[in-house]
């Protein structure tokens, strides 16, 4: 089973928390001047049709993707293949959702690569973007400074870098991501701010807590302060199951590899002293809207248990 194929199979579209009716794009009446969108080289095929990933310098059909090579992902059924930004934005549009009154979501429309989506934080010192998409375009960026733009993006591991070099230069803020993952950035950019440790304090009590597990950087956005109890937001490192009443904790999801006792025990370590009841996945439908502490909780007893003789 595919990476794609896992995640169709593994998603249910969710309406819990989304405004009544069908996903609304919120950029109709917004007064903001038009902002003017320069993509570095768009006619340049770097950008990995199966992950997202832009690279850099420009790829031949010889070039192999790292990312898909790793066993936690994979190479398309009809091989490697690259596109250019100009490629990829055919026919494309960014879905703005709001989600809660703070929350937005950003998906690709058509969806693109792995599929993931984006997520706004809007904070009253400063907005954050919780991983990132690979397409970018004007309307959302018009749409994203009338909202204050951002002050920070935060990516929870290397399969969300895609065009985050981009988006960093359109929004004019830093990059964060764990030391630990420096090996995978492939699009190098001023923006890009490794920290290293278990925490990096943020502003207004949120922070992006390292985890590890699925890659060695992986990482979680904590809002302490939002909802009753806190909100989590996850990416990979906690990925929300089909019941939305456990969390999956794998080395590889596509390939169905299990992490170790270890990578388990550490997750626990750091995800357990944070105050949450609210967990938001990187997919359609991966969303504990309440009782995500009790959730993860089950989840780690239940991983645990397996590793007991």
């Amino acid at each position: 089973m595919n990476r794609k194929s896992f995640l169709k199979n593994s998603l249910l579209g969710s309406s819990l928390l989304l405004l009544p009716g069908p996903a609304q794009n919120f950029f109709s009446g917004t007064s903001s001047k038009s902002i003017k969108l320069s993509i570095r080289n768009p006619q340049q095929k770097n950008i990995c049709a199966t992950c997202g990933t832009r690279y850099a310098t420009a790829k031949t059909t010889n070039d192999t993707c790292p990312i898909c090579e790793d066993d936690r992902q994979y190479v398309g059924d009809g091989g490697q293949t690259w596109l250019s930004y100009t490629d990829v934005a055919k026919g494309k549009s960014i879905q703005v959702t709001k989600l809660q009154e703070n929350i937005y979501e950003l998906k690709i429309s058509p969806s693109f690569a792995i599929g993931q989506k984006a997520h706004l934080v809007l904070s009253e010192s400063g907005n954050v973007l919780w991983d990132c998409i690979p397409y970018l375009d004007e309307q959302t960026i018009t749409y994203i400074k009338s909202l204050g733009g951002i002050k920070a993006i935060a990516i929870s591991h290397p399969h969300y870098y895609s065009l985050m070099a981009e988006w960093a230069a359109a929004l004019d803020c830093p990059i964060y991501l764990h030391e630990n993952d420096k090996q995978w950035i492939q699009d190098n950019s001023k923006h890009i701010s490794l920290w290293h440790g278990a925490e990096l304090p943020l502003w207004d009590g949120m922070k992006v807590v390292h985890v590890g597990g699925h890659f060695d950087g992986s990482t979680v956005l904590h809002l302490p302060n939002h909802g009753l109890k806190g909100t989590l937001f996850t990416g990979d490192s906690l990925y929300v199951t089909r019941d939305r009443k456990h969390v999956s904790m794998m080395y590889s999801y596509p390939n169905l590899v299990p992490l170790p006792q270890k990578a388990i025990e550490q997750i626990n370590s750091r995800v357990e002293p944070l105050e949450f009841d609210t967990i938001h996945g990187a997919f359609n439908g991966q969303l504990i809207a309440t009782g995500a502490k009790d959730a993860f909780r089950r989840s780690v007893k239940r991983y645990l248990n397996i590793f007991e003789v």
